[in-house]
């Protein structure tokens, strides 16, 4: 393998890392919150942030700001 695909691999896999990480820290702060108000909802489609959406005013500090970032993506 060369260099090149080698540092390019190495980058992906670096990027892609920190992409899972602050996904998991996003389900973290709305995890609590999920399992109050969306527990019932499956996963896919955006059907979890429609549902925490709805439940807006109840959720958690660190859900909201979640939930606002995303907005702004």
């Amino acid at each position: 393998m060369s260099i090149l695909r080698f540092a390019i691999l190495v980058l992906a896999i670096g990027c892609s890392g920190v992409a899972v990480a602050q996904t998991a820290d996003q389900r973290g702060a709305c995890k609590a919150d999920y399992d109050k108000y969306c527990a019932g909802t499956l996963p896919g489609g955006g059907r979890v942030v429609a549902c925490l959406n709805k439940q807006h005013h109840q959720l958690s500090d660190a859900c909201k700001q979640v939930l606002a970032s995303r907005k702004k993506q």
